[in-house]
């Protein structure tokens, strides 16, 4: 009988086998830490610096924020931060506020239009509309060149509607009865009984939809033609995955040196992906039992 031991039945594993585990997950780990590391020094590096190493810096000798005041100082990168930001908590307050209204609906079977508001989520979820007739309707509406068709068009996603009334179907029957014995109404039960209960699912829904609208691009590319109101991804992609260059009067920073382009980009790219990393720490505790709803089957 071999001493080794094991979890749940199963033989745990030899040295040479969690060696190679380990070995491979340290890879995992250095090939999204190092690149990470290298945006973050080349945006902070100095321009003799950043010259002398070809442009990509992995530890700066001297740290240095002119790359960081020269995008906020006003011009373009600063207005399509302040767009991406108004975007992201507009587009976020709307769909959470329908997203909840409609689950909440769909999850009551004796609600007004239940059946068909149900068929409708789940045709939208299995059929999506293309990209002429999505701008055919945006056009017809005439929200082209308004902020609103970077939310309207996908303020609801029938994923999250599908996933969150599943969520309100399971909470405990009795307690919204005995409410509704109490004399509270529907408004009464969701607000002070149902959302209250559902801060796991509610938070990682908002997750999935606040990182959607600031990562979005491609509505900004269809519907906006004033270059003047692109989100901050447009101009991402604009002047660093195109590599075009920012001069003065887009950064706004007249009769200042400018530092390098590359500097720049990447503090461009820096400046797109810490409101993520500063928001998931608070939602990451929320986030294993709101992603497992629905997977496990009673």
């Amino acid at each position: 009988m071999s001493n080794r031991a094991t979890i749940a039945g199963v033989p745990a594993a030899s040295r040479p086998v969690r060696a190679l585990k380990g070995v491979v997950l340290a890879v995992c780990c250095a090939a999204v830490v190092v690149p990470f590391l290298g945006i973050v020094s080349t945006s902070l590096a100095t321009h003799e610096q950043i010259t002398r190493d070809g442009g990509f810096v992995l530890v700066p000798d001297e740290v240095s924020f002119a790359a960081y005041s020269a995008i906020l100082s006003g011009g373009v990168v600063t207005r399509a931060t302040l767009v991406s930001i108004f975007v992201t908590v507009a587009g976020t307050a709307l769909s959470m506020a329908t997203t909840i209204l409609l689950a909440y609906g769909l999850s009551r079977p004796r609600s007004v239009a239940h059946r068909p508001l149900l068929m409708v989520v789940l045709f939208a979820l299995l059929f999506a509309p293309g990209i002429i007739p999505s701008y055919l309707v945006v056009k017809s509406l005439g929200l082209l060149d308004s902020y609103w068709a970077l939310i309207l068009p996908v303020a609801v996603n029938a994923f999250n509607v599908i996933i969150l009334r599943a969520f309100f179907m399971d909470l405990p029957r009795e307690v919204i009865d005995s409410a509704r014995m109490d004399g509270a109404g529907d408004a009464a039960i969701l607000f002070r009984i149902v959302l209250p209960l559902s801060k796991a699912v509610l938070a990682v829904i908002g997750l999935f939809y606040a990182v959607a609208y600031w990562n979005a691009f491609f509505s900004a590319l269809l519907y906006l033609n004033d270059t003047a109101k692109w989100p901050l991804q447009l101009v991402l992609r604009t002047y660093v995955v195109n590599q075009t260059q920012l001069g003065v009067d887009q950064l706004g920073s007249a009769g200042a040196a400018l530092p390098p382009q590359e500097a720049i980009q990447m503090a461009i790219l820096v400046l797109s992906i810490v409101p993520v990393l500063v928001v998931y720490p608070f939602v990451q505790r929320h986030f294993t039992k709101g992603v497992l709803i629905g997977a496990v089957k009673g």
